[in-house]
Formats: structure tokens, C-alpha cells, sequence
């Protein structure tokens, strides 16, 4: 059996529920999760049309699997791109964008305020393979156009950043980029397509990492690249068959399910932290405070136009102090006294979490890139879940009435 055919012009909160819903024989109404590592043939000749290609069926669960392509079905509807390929983390996306479309000698032009992980990887790792690399403001437009080579193949972003919540105008990039002849690839992490829709602003890839929002409850690993088809099949799928960097099929089902309560997530997400940040601009204890749903945020305006009006569910703040010591020991103290929060650096949960990216997601950066991306040792980040602002805001002076 498979799903009824969908009318066109769903919503995205109906799509998220309703998209590839496909059926077995008993007709279940929850996904079914296929726990196999292969899949038999009905004979050899069919066996080969499918090893070969030439013919759909699933062989192997290390790049084909009814549940993982659900899942990939699912995101890619969500994003209003023609494919999906889901991975075994976010991180493992990106390695794979870059396994697919770069080899030695080609150039990457990528914004130095990402996630460091994506820092080292792009720049260390690709980087012992000749692929080179430059990394420029996230929102001045002319370091990206001065920056471009006739070898630049890819340019990369992630907007929001993690964690000064930077936003860059993803029109303009697909231009710039375009124009060179290379890849725009966006990181969708923080606001997911409940929020923003790179694809139908010009990028060509949307970068996942399912672990976050997706899933929404800090369940799983997971991570998948949006794109064209022909990019997907052809870049992609050849690097993933070979390579492993699979989604397991059960990660996908809880990625799949949490796909189901994203837009309502979202926006209930969303509007606890703006809340949370117009109080915490308003502390005397905070010098600063990074949100793109503030007035006072630098890209407040291009936010609200990429973002649907809502500024998402991170907010980031420097407490103060007087040096780098003293404000590290100030954001501990804060982070320290929290009875409700978790101390973790994931995000995207409905649990509110709090951690310090200095010394946590961006500890392996020199202090010169931390430097470069602003990441002082007074910077602290909240991603904001689902309790009462009430409570959030008591967790948070417990910290603060100590410095």
C-alpha cells in the first residue's frame, strides 16, 4: 500500500504531518520502521538492475532504507527542494557537501562566524587535501565578492549563526555565488524551514543537522542535505554509498516524528525566547544581547524578512566584567547556579539549555578565531525550550545576582 496523493498548495504544518506516509500491507498509520540491515531480491536479474540503478528497490540500508526515505521525503517537501539525503549527523552533512562537490585544488568561501566544527572541518581537514580555503564576514557582502577565485566552487553560511545569531542576506550570496559559477550552501539549523526557506531565496543547498530542531527533544543524531535531484543523485548518493555516512533507520522514524510538531515548536519556541531576550537586555548585569527578533539586533529587518517575522529560539548574552578572566568566571557563575536549565552544548531541545561556547562548542578554536568570530569568554548561550518564561528567568538571576 502507499499514501493517498496529497492535494496541491498543503501548508507546511500539514505536509510535516501528511508527506510520505507510506504504507505497508497492514496499513498502519504511523510511519512503519523497517530494522534491516539488507533486502532480498526476488531473483538475480532484478538484483542486478538494482545494484546497477536501472531499476527502483532498496538493497542495502547503508543508502537505501524505506524509513530513511521517508524521512528524506518528509524534509525536502518541508524545504521545497526536489531531493533529500539523510546522514548520520550534521556534521557528517557537511562533510559529504564537501566530499561530493570539491577535490583538491578548488577553493571554499565560507563565513568565519559558523559553528567551529564546521570551522576546522572546511579548513583543517579538506584543507590536508589541497582543498583551500578563506573565511570572511558573515554580513559584509564585499569581503564574500573579494574573496571569490575562478576556483571557488562552494560558498557557505549558516544563518542564524551559532551563537551570535549573525544574519546573512541569502539572496545576495546566491548571487555572488552564481555569478562564480559556485554552489550556495545555507546551514538551516537554527530556524529550520518552519522559519526560513533558503531554497526559494536562491540557495542551491540546505545543510541539516536533525539532532537540533528537527528531532526537537535531543533524542538523536541525525543530520541530511536538501538539493536539486540531479545534484543529490549524482554528487551525493555515489560519496554516500561508498563512504557510510548513514542515517540509521530508527534515528530517522524519531526525526521523522519530530518533523510532525516543528512549526508549533517553532513559534512556541520562538516567542519564549524573544521574550527572554528583551528582559535580559533590560538586566543591569548584561552588556549585551545577540537575538535577531531585537530591534537592536544589527540584521534585525533582513531577519524578519528571511524569518517570517520570528527571530528563532536562541539568544545569546555577554555578561559583564572587567577582562577575559573576569568575564569567564562571571559566565560560569551564572551557568553554575542554574537549578533548571541543562548544561549542555546541544540546542534545538524542548528542555532549555545553557552553555559556554568559548570554552564548549568553540573551545578548539585558536584564541584569534574566537577572537575573529566574537566569541568572547563573557558570552553565553541560551537556547530557549518550552518551560514558563517565569521559571527561565529565575534560573538565570540566581547566576546573575552573584556577579
Amino acid at each position: 500500500m502507499t499514501q493517498k496523493n496529497l492535494p496541491e498548495g498543503l501548508h507546511l504544518d500539514t505536509l510535516a504531518v501528511r508527506t510520505a506516509v507510506d504504507k505497508t500491507q497492514y496499513g498502519e498509520n504511523s510511519e512503519a520502521l523497517f530494522l534491516t540491515s539488507s533486502f532480498t531480491q526476488p531473483d538475480c536479474a532484478t538484483a542486478a538492475r538494482r545494484f546497477a540503478g536501472e531499476e527502483d528497490g532498496y538493497i542495502y540500508s547503508r543508502f537505501t532504507n524505506p524509513t530513511v526515505a521517508s524521512m528524506e521525503q518528509r524534509l525536502a517537501a518541508l524545504e521545497g527542494t526536489e531531493a533529500c539525503i539523510a546522514t548520520a549527523s550534521g556534521m557528517g552533512a557537511i562533510l559529504l557537501l564537501c566530499m561530493g562537490l570539491l577535490k583538491a585544488g578548488d577553493h571554499v568561501v565560507c563565513s568565519r562566524s559558523v559553528f567551529g566544527s564546521t570551522i576546522k572541518l572546511i579548513a583543517s581537514e579538506f584543507g590536508k587535501f589541497g582543498v583551500e580555503s578563506t573565511f570572511v564576514s558573515q554580513t559584509d557582502l564585499g569581503e564574500w565578492k573579494s574573496a571569490i577565485r575562478p576556483s571557488t566552487k562552494l560558498l557557505f553560511a549558516e544563518t542564524p549563526t551559532n551563537p551570535l545569531t549573525e544574519v546573512c542576506d541569502i539572496r545576495a550570496l546566491a548571487d555572488i555565488a552564481h555569478a562564480a559559477g559556485a554552489v550556495l550552501a545555507v546551514d538551516n539549523c537554527f530556524c529550520t524551514p518552519a522559519l526560513q526557506k533558503p531554497a526559494a531565496l536562491g540557495a542551491d543547498v540546505i545543510v541539516h543537522s536533525g539532532t537540533k530542531y528537527l528531532d526537537g527533544q535531543g533524542r538523536v543524531i541525525a543530520g541530511a542535505l536538501c538539493a536539486p535531484q540531479a545534484m543529490v543523485k549524482d554528487k551525493f548518493i555515489p560519496v554516500m554509498r561508498s563512504a557510510g555516512i548513514t542515517l540509521s533507520p530508527f534515528n530517522a522514524w524519531v526525526v521523522l516524528k519530530g518533523l510532525e510538531t516543528l512549526g508549533i515548536r517553532m513559534e512556541a519556541q520562538s516567542a519564549r525566547a524573544l521574550a527572554l531576550a528583551q528582559w535580559l537586555e533590560a538586566h543591569p548585569k548584561v552588556a549585551r544581547v545577540y537575538y535577531p527578533g531585537l530591534a537592536s539586533h544589527p540584521q534585525h529587518a533582513l531577519a524578519m524578512q528571511q524569518q517570517r517575522g520570528l527571530g528563532g529560539a536562541v539568544v545569546s548574552f555577554d555578561v559583564k566584567g572587567a577582562n577575559p578572566d573576569q568575564l569567564r568566571a562571571n559566565a560560569w557563575r551564572v551557568i553554575d547556579a542554574t537549578q533548571l536549565m541543562s548544561v549542555t552544548a546541544n540546542l534545538g531541545d524542548v528542555k532549555t539549555i545553557i552553555t559556554h561556547p568559548a570554552s564548549t562548542s568553540h573551545g578548539r578554536l585558536t584564541e584569534d578565531q574566537r577572537q575573529a568570530a566574537g566569541i568572547t569568554q563573557g558570552l553565553i548561550r541560551v537556547a530557549v525550550g518550552l518551560e514558563h518564561l517565569g521559571d527561565l528567568q529565575a534560573d538565570l538571576i540566581r547566576g546573575l545576582e552573584l556577579i
